[in-house]
C-alpha cells in the first residue's frame, strides 16, 4: 500500500521537531502528521487533568490561565520549531494596538494589522514550499487572526455604544475590561485550541477560567423558574467519548480512502489524458470527499479536547431540560454536511467557528446590499492566496445563485405527495454531493493550471449548466399574480390551521382566524371617553402600558374621536376612532403583529370594527385585495420562516389568554384578589351589541363568557369619573402582572415580543 507520506505531500520545508521520525516511519505517515496526533493526543489526557486538578474551586484564575498558556507554546514550538515565534508574534503586535489605540478604531487597526501579518505568512509558505500539504504555522494563525479580531470588535461594543444600539449577540460578547497580559496570551494561545481550534470568544473563555459558565449557561437554559442553591457541574465524559469515536472513524475513513483516491493524482498529465468525462467527475467527488474526512478528524478531535476540559459548555437540550448540550464550540456537523440537500445547509454545516467569526466582524456591520460580497472577500483573504481558493468561491457563488432557480422552478412539481417530497430529497441530495466535488476540488488541489485542465477535461459541464439555468432557465421562473395567490393561500391556510390547533388546545372552541379575533376583541374592548383636550385644543396624549418609557400617542381631536381600547392580542391600551377601523396588524404606528406574521398574513388577518359591519365588510375586502400585491415583495426563501414565526405568535396569544385570566383573578388588592367592577348601568349603544350580539351573558358586577368558551372579565362602559377609574385600575392591573409575574407574552405597547 502506497504510504499516506508520499500522498498528502513531502515535507522538506517543515521545521517540527522530528523526534518521532521512527514512529512516522513504522505508520507509514508523514513526521509533521504524527507530532500533530501526538499533541492532540496528549491534549485530551491534559485537558482532563486540567479540569479535574485545576479546577476553579481549587485553584486561581490566574494558574489557570498560566498553565493554559505554558502549554499552548510547548505544543506550538513541538509542532513547528522556529516559527512558532510567529504565534507569539502576531497576537503580540495585535496588544500593543489594542493597549494604545482609541477603542473607537481599534477594532480597524487590529483587522488590518492581524490579516496583514497572516497575509505575509502565506505568502512566505507559498513562495518557499507552493502547493505543499504539510503541516505549517498558518493553521494557528488562522485561530489566532480569529480570536484577536473577535475580541478588538469586543472591545469596540463595550467602550464606544450603548447597550441599545447592539445585536443580541453583540450583547453578549461586548467587553469593558481591557485583557491583561496573561489573560489575552492565554485566550489566543491556549492548548486546547492553538493546533486546530475551534474559535471561542473571549468572554466565554474568560467564564469559562474563572468558572461561572456552568450557572450562567444553567441559569439561561433553565425549564423550569425553579430555585436552585446547588447547581450540579454536568460530566462531558459522555459528549468526549463520542466526538473522539467519530474522530477516530473520519480518520480511519480518509487514510483508506486518500490511499485510492489521492487528490494530488489530478495534477498528473496521464491522469487528465487517460481519463473519460464520467470518471473525472467521480473522482474529483470522492477525491475532496477524502480530504473532508481529514477535516472532520482535527475538529471533532479539537471540540473533544475542549469539552474534556469543561469548555463548550452550552446548557440543556430544550426538550427535557435534563440533558447537558457540549456544543457551544462545534465546528462541523458531519452528517448535516454530507447529506445536505442544497449548498446553504451544507455551508452552514461546515466550519461553524469561521461562520460565527464573519458574521460577527462582517456581516452584521456593514450595508446589507454589500455583506455577502464582503464577507466572501474576507473569507478568501483570511484563506490565503492560492488561486484555486478563489476559483472554488467564484464556481460556488455561481452554483449558488443557480441552485435558487432551480429550486422555483423544480420543487413545486414535487410538492404533491410524501413519495414525490422524499424522491425530490434524494435527487437533491446526491446533485448536491455532485456539484460540490466539482466546485471545492480546485480548494485542495490549490494550483491554478491544474484545476483548470481539469475542469476543461469534463467541458466545465457544471459552469455550463449553471449559466444556462441563471441566464435563461430563470425567465421562466412563475412571477404571475397566479403564483402569488397561490402562496398567499397557501400562507393563509397555514395560519388558520395553526390559530384553530392553538384554540383547541387551550378549551377555547374551533373557529377560524377571524371570528376568533373578532370575538375575542369585542368582548374584551372596554371603550369610554380619554380626558378632556389640551388647552392647545388638541386632544391629550394617551399614555400606553409601558408609559414609564415615555411612549405616547398624540392624536388631533379635531379630526377624530379618539378611544382607548384594550387589545387581547398584545395585551396593550391602543387607539381607535368612531370613523374608521384598527386591524389587528395594519400599517399604523402602533404596529402589534408584524414581527410574527408575513406582510400577506398581516394584511389579511381579522379586523376589529367599533362602527358597524359594512364597514368591516368593505375594509376587509381592500384588505384581502391588497394582499397578493404585498407577497410579491417577499421572496420565497423566507416562507419557511415566517411560517415558525407564525406558530410562535399563535402559542405565545393563546397562552397570554390564560396566563392573564389567572393572574388578574390571582391579584391581591381590596377585593380579595378579583377585580371589583362597579353595578353600573347597562351597557348601551355599539358595546352592548358586541356583546349581546355575540350571545353572551352581560351583568354588571359578573364575568362575561365568550362564544368561545374562554372566561373574559365583564366591563361596563358608561359616562363618569367611575368608569374611567375603573380602566385606570384595569391598565395598573395589567402592569403589575408583567412586572411581578413576567408571564405576559407581550409587553411594549408597539407590540413586538419581550
Amino acid at each position: 500500500m502506497q504510504q499516506i507520506a508520499t500522498i498528502i505531500g513531502a515535507n522538506a520545508y517543515y521545521d517540527g521537531s522530528r523526534v518521532f521520525t521512527w514512529l512516522a516511519d513504522m505508520c507509514g505517515l508523514s513526521v509533521d502528521l504524527v507530532n500533530f496526533l501526538i499533541t492532540q493526543f496528549l491534549a485530551l489526557l491534559l485537558a482532563s487533568a486540567f479540569r479535574s486538578y485545576l479546577h476553579p474551586s481549587k485553584v486561581s484564575a490566574s494558574t489557570r490561565h498560566a498553565i493554559g498558556l505554558v502549554i499552548g507554546l510547548f505544543f506550538g514550538y513541538f509542532c513547528f520549531g522556529q516559527q512558532a515565534i510567529h504565534i507569539a508574534g502576531l497576537p503580540a503586535v495585535c496588544y500593543v494596538v489594542i493597549r494604545t489605540q482609541n477603542p473607537q478604531i481599534v477594532q480597524r487597526l487590529v483587522m488590518v494589522v492581524a490579516l496583514f501579518y497572516l497575509s505575509c505568512i502565506h505568502l512566505h509558505r507559498q513562495y518557499y514550499d507552493y502547493g505543499s500539504y504539510s503541516l505549517d504555522i498558518t493553521g494557528p494563525l488562522m485561530i489566532i487572526t480569529q480570536k484577536v479580531t473577535s475580541l478588538a470588535f469586543s472591545i469596540h461594543d463595550g467602550f464606544t455604544r450603548e447597550m441599545k444600539d447592539l445585536t443580541q449577540s453583540q450583547q453578549q460578547h461586548a467587553i469593558r475590561k481591557l485583557p491583561s497580559p496573561l489573560e489575552f496570551f492565554s485566550y489566543t494561545l491556549h492548548f486546547q485550541g492553538l493546533m486546530a481550534g475551534p474559535l471561542v470568544f473571549y468572554k466565554d473563555y474568560i467564564d469559562f477560567i474563572e468558572g461561572c459558565h456552568i450557572i450562567k449557561h444553567t441559569s439561561a437554559s433553565a425549564k423550569y423558574d425553579i430555585e436552585k442553591k446547588i447547581v450540579h457541574e454536568p460530566s462531558p465524559v459522555k459528549a468526549v467519548v463520542k466526538k473522539v469515536i467519530a474522530s477516530l472513524v473520519c480518520a480511519l475513513i480518509f487514510v483508506k480512502f486518500a490511499t485510492i483516491y489521492p487528490i494530488k493524482t489530478m495534477k498528473d498529465d496521464g491522469f487528465i489524458a487517460s481519463t473519460g468525462f464520467l470518471y473525472s467527475l467521480w473522482y474529483m467527488m470522492m477525491a475532496t470527499t477524502a480530504v473532508r474526512f481529514k477535516y472532520y478528524f482535527a475538529w471533532l478531535m479539537a471540540d473533544a479536547i475542549c469539552n474534556n476540559s469543561g469548555l463548550g459548555f452550552n446548557g440543556y437540550d430544550e426538550r427535557d431540560g435534563v440533558t447537558p448540550r457540549w456544543d457551544m464550540l462545534s465546528n462541523i456537523q458531519v452528517l448535516e454536511f454530507e447529506f445536505g440537500t442544497n449548498f446553504r445547509n451544507c455551508i452552514n454545516a461546515w466550519n461553524a467557528g469561521t461562520n460565527r467569526w464573519l458574521r460577527m466582524v462582517v456581516f452584521e456591520r456593514v450595508p446589507k446590499r454589500y455583506g455577502t460580497v464582503l464577507t466572501f472577500s474576507l473569507s478568501a483573504l483570511w484563506h490565503g492566496f492560492y488561486p484555486g481558493y478563489y476559483m472554488t468561491f467564484a464556481t460556488g457563488a455561481l452554483i449558488v445563485m443557480a441552485a435558487r432557480i432551480a429550486r422555483k422552478l423544480f420543487r413545486p412539481a414535487f410538492q404533491g405527495t410524501a413519495g414525490s417530497r422524499t424522491l425530490y430529497d434524494v435527487l437533491t441530495c446526491l446533485v448536491t454531493r455532485v456539484f460540490m466535488g466539482y466546485a471545492t476540488f480546485p480548494f485542495v488541489l490549490l494550483e491554478f493550471k491544474a484545476s483548470l485542465r481539469m475542469y476543461l477535461n469534463v467541458f466545465m459541464c457544471l459552469h455550463l449548466v449553471a449559466l444556462i439555468t441563471v441566464f435563461i432557465l430563470s425567465q421562466y421562473v412563475p412571477r404571475g399574480e397566479g403564483s402569488r395567490a397561490a402562496a398567499g393561500a397557501r400562507s393563509r391556510s397555514k395560519l388558520k390551521a395553526d390559530t384553530e390547533d392553538a384554540a383547541a388546545a387551550t378549551g377555547s372552541g374551533r373557529k377560524d382566524t377571524e371570528t376568533l379575533m373578532k370575538q375575542a376583541g369585542t368582548a374584551v374592548a372596554a371603550v369610554v371617553d380619554t380626558e378632556p383636550a389640551g388647552s392647545n385644543g388638541s386632544a391629550a396624549g394617551i399614555r400606553y402600558r409601558g408609559a414609564e418609557n415615555g411612549r405616547r400617542s398624540d392624536v388631533d381631536s379635531q379630526h377624530q374621536i379618539v378611544k382607548d381600547v384594550v387589545d387581547p392580542f398584545c395585551l396593550t391600551t391602543t387607539t381607535t376612532t368612531t370613523s374608521m377601523m384598527m386591524t389587528m396588524n395594519g400599517n399604523h404606528h402602533h404596529k402589534k403583529t408584524d414581527d410574527f406574521l408575513s406582510q400577506e398574513d398581516n394584511n389579511n388577518s381579522a379586523t376589529i370594527n367599533t362602527t358597524s359591519t359594512t364597514n368591516h365588510t368593505s375594509a376587509a375586502a381592500a384588505t384581502t385585495k391588497s394582499g397578493p400585491k404585498l407577497a410579491c415583495e417577499r421572496i420565497k426563501e423566507k416562507l419557511e420562516q415566517e411560517t415558525r414565526n407564525i406558530e410562535d405568535f399563535i402559542d405565545k396569544t393563546v397562552t397570554g389568554f390564560v396566563e392573564l385570566k389567572d393572574d388578574l383573578m390571582r391579584m391581591p388588592d381590596e377585593t380579595h384578589g378579583g377585580l371589583y367592577i362597579p353595578r353600573k348601568a347597562p351597557l348601551v349603544g355599539a358595546a352592548a351589541a358586541a356583546l349581546n350580539g355575540n350571545g353572551n351573558v352581560v351583568d354588571g358586577n359578573s364575568n362575561s363568557t365568550t362564544a368561545t368558551g374562554t372566561t373574559i372579565t365583564g366591563a361596563t362602559a358608561g359616562v363618569g369619573s367611575s368608569s374611567n377609574a375603573f380602566l385606570k385600575k384595569e391598565i395598573d392591573a395589567l402592569n403589575a402582572a408583567v412586572q411581578q409575574a413576567n408571564v405576559l407574552p407581550a409587553v411594549l405597547s408597539n407590540g413586538h415580543a419581550k
